[in-house]
């Protein structure tokens, strides 16, 4: 340090601080202005930068709001979609079940029509078989002018025998 102050040169001194204050007087004339402009604009350049990050956030969450409330719509509409197709499927088989019951009732129906329809020509062709047996137990017995009526009898029996249904 005394080597310092050994040195000391009031002059150099006296320049030093002139230069200095001139380079001081510069800096703020010419250098303060814009580098402030500059911290100022960087400054506001972040601060709307974390306004529009707010604001986004903000949205983002209005955004997911909506998105849940559209997945609940979805949800419902498709609940209620399930339960309209499982009621148009259980209406369905109702109605299948309903047409075939009444299918079966008009089948059962037709067949006993027809059984009765059969039943009755078969009488009817038993009638017609036994009329012509009589017919022709009557003509053979008419043939034969039997005297007795016993013989009559035992004829009609013989015949009656002989004669299958056919």
């Amino acid at each position: 340090m005394e080597q310092l102050l050994e040195n000391f040169s009031l002059d150099l001194f006296v320049k030093q601080t002139i230069l200095f204050l001139i380079l001081i007087f510069l800096m703020v004339k010419y250098a303060w202005k814009p580098i402030t402009k500059a911290l100022n604009e960087r400054e506001e350049g972040i601060k709307s930068a974390l306004d529009s990050a707010e604001e986004a956030k903000k949205e983002m969450e209005n955004l997911q709001a909506n998105n849940e409330q559209l997945l609940k719509e979805a949800r419902a509409e498709r609940d209620a979609l399930m339960k309209e197709a499982r009621e148009i499927k259980d209406k369905m088989i109702s109605d299948a079940k309903d047409e075939a019951k009444e299918v079966a009732a008009k089948l059962i129906e037709n067949a006993q029509a027809s059984i009765e329809q059969e039943k009755q020509a078969a009488l009817s062709e038993l009638k017609n078989q036994v009329a012509e047996l009589s017919i022709g137990i009557a003509e053979t017995v008419v043939k034969k002018e039997l005297a007795s009526k016993d013989d009559q009898l035992k004829l009609v029996e013989g015949l009656l025998q002989d004669v299958t249904l056919k």
